[in-house]
């Protein structure tokens, strides 16, 4: 019988669990005071104060003034994220005509957006679109570079290499590894739904047992369970455009024949709007419904109650969402099971860029 190793927690480990505890205090409850992440993350006063020091020398933390008098004493000195204190690189690779590049503030708030055109580049060429946007923006950032961070469509392995992304035309690619060697920077390259999901979850409050849908150049979906990103053992799960709609559908580029995303893609969607525009509500609403065809087994199955659904405006429109939540509550409906609530994403295009650096300050500083 073998055993599995066990692995002794080292000094060095510790402390950098310590400094994210200290680093998710902040950025959840600002402004904080030394006695109060004290007792919010159950570390000593001196480990707290020996941690502060080293983050506000580091330029990640500031003090912003001192608490109102409510005790006795001295009042304390408040501290917050430093939003200047290193800037976060992003690109977002979802769109079919455009690659989108940010420079986001330790809060992740944009400070610039780059855009270059793709106008439908596969292989070496979107390859090159990225690569040369990322030098961009390693120009543009006027701050110490915490990372980059990427979300592409595709199915993405641990290291960063795209698996598969077959609109891209994609076939292990480690674009990491190209883009760390370009750079000399830390990069995180995940799918794109599933930067989306960190985003609904820092930025718009979602809850940690999320389903979030990326309608792009083609569908994907990203999993939070607990909080966590749910990744497969493939590094495949969320790959819900690929799942067979019909029998009877259309190709799609992965080559199978009813493919959600080959019904339901931006692109596809929009060919079909622009040559009859008196009939996109019908369009879409057929849409939402193969949309609610692919979820429903996944809702029953987990028992998930929170879906969010982005991508551009003018597809994520009422018409789809109300079919997509109809179909999913007709398959699923149980006496047991709470109201499923199905919204659109209140991030807008940004929801991937937004991600993708959460991503990085996740990654990098232990952030959610």
């Amino acid at each position: 019988m073998q055993y599995p190793i066990r692995r002794k927690l080292r000094p060095k480990d510790a402390r950098r669990s310590n400094r994210s505890f200290v680093l998710q205090a902040v950025n959840d409850n600002p402004p904080l005071s030394r006695a109060d992440l004290a007792r919010e993350t159950g570390l000593t006063k001196v480990t707290i104060s020996d941690l502060v020091a080293e983050l506000i020398d580091s330029g990640l933390v500031i003090e912003t003034g001192t608490s109102e008098m409510g005790r006795p004493g001295k009042p304390s000195t408040l501290l917050a994220l430093n939003p200047a204190g290193r800037d976060i690189l992003a690109i977002d690779l979802s769109a079919r005509d455009q690659v989108r590049g940010a420079v986001l503030s330790l809060r992740g708030e944009p400070v610039l957006t780059k855009v270059r055109a793709l106008d439908g580049a596969t292989g070496q060429q979107a390859l090159d679109a990225a690569r040369a946007l990322a030098a961009e923006l390693v120009e543009a950032a006027s701050h110490p570079i915490l990372g980059l961070g990427v979300g592409t469509p595709g199915t993405v392995d641990p290291s960063g290499t795209v698996l598969w992304a077959p609109n891209l035309h994609w076939t292990g690619l480690p674009l990491q590894a190209r883009l760390q060697d370009d750079l000399g920077l830390p990069v995180k390259v995940e799918n794109d739904a599933n930067v989306a999901a960190l985003a609904e979850r820092r930025f718009a409050g979602a809850p940690g047992n999320l389903v979030r849908i990326q309608f792009s150049r083609g569908v994907g979906a990203g999993l939070l369970v607990g909080g966590r990103l749910v990744h497969g053992a493939a590094s495949d799960a969320g790959e819900i455009g690929h799942v067979t709609i019909g029998e009877n559908g259309p190709l799609c580029g992965c080559g199978k024949t009813g493919c959600l995303e080959a019904w339901a893609s931006v692109p596809v969607l929009r060919t079909q709007m622009d040559a009859d525009p008196g009939r996109a509500d019908d369009i879409l609403a057929r849409a939402g419904r193969r949309l609610g065809l692919a979820l429903a087994p996944v809702v029953g199955m987990l028992g998930l109650q929170h879906i969010v659904v982005g991508g551009p405006a003018d597809v994520v429109t009422p018409a789809l969402l109300d079919a997509a939540r109809s179909c999913i509550v007709e398959r699923t409906r149980s006496q047991f099971r709470p109201q499923l609530e199905l919204v659109a994403s209140s991030l807008g295009e940004d929801a991937v860029l937004l991600g993708a650096g959460a991503l990085v300050t996740l990654t990098e500083l232990g952030v959610t």
